[in-house]
């Protein structure tokens, strides 16, 4: 197994969660990890990226200022904080590792994850 994410469940509206994922040596020699949501009957959405290498962070439009991505280096683990979750946040977050572009981090990647489900109740 490359990439383990956990933390997903049920919260009701306003409330939080905080996902992690800890990714294999192989899985963890990319430049950057993401995380990623599909929820039912859509396609794959970006939601966040953060670069091993220094500090950037990148989160989509429609969770900045409410999700937050961070990372431990050492311990190849990276860390989804969600904050004021929406019925419309309920997805299937997977996290990533090891973009097939690194021109283009919100696209695809080598790795993936198993998911895990987060169900926002109204």
């Amino acid at each position: 197994v490359q990439l383990q994410a956990f933390g997903g469940g049920l919260v009701q509206a306003g409330g939080c969660l905080r996902l992690s994922c800890t990714a294999s040596e192989r899985a963890f020699n990319g430049n950057y990890m993401a995380w990623f949501r599909q929820a039912p009957g859509k396609g794959r959405e970006f939601v966040a990226a953060v670069r091993w290498r220094g500090s950037p962070t990148y989160h989509a439009d429609s969770v900045r200022g409410r999700f937050t991505i961070s990372k431990n280096h050492a311990r190849r683990t990276i860390a989804l904080q969600m904050n004021r979750l929406q019925p419309e946040d309920t997805a299937t977050y997977y996290c990533a590792a090891d973009p097939k572009s690194d021109s283009d981090f919100t696209r695809d990647y080598n790795y993936w994850g198993q998911g895990t489900e987060v169900t926002v109740s109204s």
